[in-house]
Parts: C-alpha cells; structure tokens; sequence
C-alpha cells in the first residue's frame, strides 16, 4: 500500500481558454455528488497560482505568461520532489496542461540518476517551442522543455532574448537537461498536432499508439507493450489530458477532438498501468467545467482518477 498526497494546481495562464484553473473544484464537486470522501482521506498541498497575470497584458507572445509559466516550474517541481523524495505517491491536480512540465521536473529532481518515461495520454502532442507554437499558449509545450527541444529547423518565429531565457530556464529546470530522452516517452490517443511537431515524433522516432490501436488490441495488450517500450526506466510518470477522451463525452475541456477514447477505455488503460510498481505520479489535467454541461467532464475525470487511487492502495 502507498502513501498518498494529493497536490492541486490551480493554474491556467498556459491555456487558450479560460476556466482550467476551476476543474479541480468541479472534480471535488463530483466527488460530493458521488458522496465519496476521496479528498478527505488524503493530505492534500494547494499550490499558488499566477492567474492574476491573466489581467495583465501578453510580452511574450510566441510563449504566453512565459514568466509565470517558469514560477509555477518551480513551485510544482518543489512540491513534487518533496512528496517522492518522503516516500510519497504525488497524486497532481492541474488546471491546464503547462505545469506538467514542472511535475516531470520535480520527478527527476527527486531521483535524478533514474531513467524516467513518459505515458502522454492526450489528444495533443505538446511538443511546440517558443519557435513553433502557432498559438503561443504554453500548454502546447511541456514535453518540449522535458525533451530539451527547440525544433529550430522548424522555426515559423523570432522569440525576443527575454522569452528565450526563461525558455532556457523552463528546459533546464533543476539543473537537469534533458529530463526523458525521446525514446522514453509513449503518447496514447495522440490525434491533433502541427507539422512542426510531427517533426519531432519523426526524428526521433517517438512511440504512438493511436486510439484505433486500442481498440484493435484491446487495453491490456496496449498496456503491456507501453510497459515493454519503457522497460528501461525506472520511474514512469502518467499524464492525463481530458482531452485524450472523444469529444462526444469531453466537452468540458479546452481543446476537444473526435475520434477519442471512450470512458471506459481511458478508466481501463490507467487501472491497468496502475498496477506496475514503476509509475511514481500521476497527473489528470484541463477539465474546464465552464465548457461543460452537468459537471460532466469533472464526474469522469473523478471516476478514473479514484479507480486509479483505489489500485494504488491494493498494491
């Protein structure tokens, strides 16, 4: 059985749409609604936010609240590696995608001579820079700061010599650089990226198992052959974006797109990675209850999220 600590990140600075930084009190909600005492038996760390800078104007903005985004790194990589570093399962709450960057960081931070891969179960591949992202939003970016990538070959943008610092700064982010190598990182319902960043899955042969690779082989197969390619870690962090799930069911979330998983195969997929000694975190992320009706979204993300608990206890 594994200790605990729920940690909540109520940031949304990296997002293109407001209300990430309300899910995690949408999935409490669910929770009430469930009637479970889920965030009572459990020591929880709220972590501050930068969402005040959402009222400021944008500097940067091939890498939007750039500078917030780098305070949030720090403060989550703390409070990461302290939980590991105690001997605790960190259990991550976040608003938008943006500070899993900072959560990686921290798990590294805490073992930093363990091999660490990456389970990416998203919709989006998170792999833009500075250079490349169309958007600017920085929750199009964390894996890019895990990988230590810029992706110049690809560049569309000029980022001035400030952004380019704290860009540096993010990637390095613990004195560590690069914190995974690509071939230890796994996207499952990867659908919806730029070519800049098929790019970086192309040279580096990034491993991705598309939605209809699930269904064709079913979740323990998946599973296993996602533990096969990581066999090499030591750590495994998993990574869930909402938005992994189709859009018929994951209104509630920022950037929604068809062809997902369905609920049940997404509560599968993470029960049955739960079970492996080697995942250290998890992190469930971009519930937008204010794109959502009945706190849909939030209710799925709690089922998944306490099945998910509920094995770590057993192990």
């Amino acid at each position: 059985m594994r200790n605990i600590k729920l940690i909540e990140v109520r940031s949304e600075i990296g997002a293109g749409t407001r209300g990430a930084s309300l899910g995690i009190d949408a999935i409490k909600i669910a929770a009430l609604d469930f009637m479970s005492n889920f965030f009572v038996n459990f020591p929880s760390e709220v972590i501050p936010d930068q969402n005040n800078l959402l009222y400021e104007p944008v500097a940067s903005p091939y890498a939007k609240r750039i500078h917030g985004v780098h305070t949030m790194y720090e403060r989550v990589s703390a409070a990461v590696c302290e939980t590991i570093k105690s001997g605790i399962f960190p259990v991550v709450f976040a608003g938008d995608h943006s500070t899993a960057g900072g959560t990686i960081a921290g798990i590294k931070m805490a073992n930093p001579k363990r091999r660490l891969g990456v389970i990416w179960i998203d919709a989006h591949a998170d792999l833009h820079t500075p250079y490349t992202s169309p958007s600017g939003n920085m929750h199009g970016m964390p894996l890019a700061t895990a990988l230590a990538v810029d992706n110049l070959e690809h560049k569309v943008h000029n980022p001035d010599a400030k952004t380019v610092d704290i860009w540096n700064k993010l990637k390095n982010m613990g004195k560590i650089e690069p914190k995974i190598n690509p071939e230890d990182l796994v996207f499952i319902a990867l659908r919806d990226y730029e070519k800049e960043e098929e790019a970086i899955l192309k040279k580096y042969g990034i491993k991705v198992v598309p939605v209809q690779e699930v269904r064709r082989k079913g979740v323990e197969n998946v599973v296993r052959q996602t533990l096969a390619h990581l066999s090499k870690c030591e750590d495994i962090y998993v990574s869930f974006d909402v938005d992994s799930l189709d859009s018929s069911i994951s209104r509630g979330t920022g950037t929604p797109v068809s062809n997902g998983l369905k609920e049940k195969e997404a509560e599968d997929l993470i029960a049955a990675l739960m079970q492996n000694y080697k995942i250290c975190c998890i992190e469930v992320t971009e519930v937008n209850p204010t794109l959502d009706k009945e706190n849909l979204m939030a209710e799925i993300a709690f089922n998944i999220i306490r099945r998910a608990v509920n094995i770590l206890l057993l192990n």
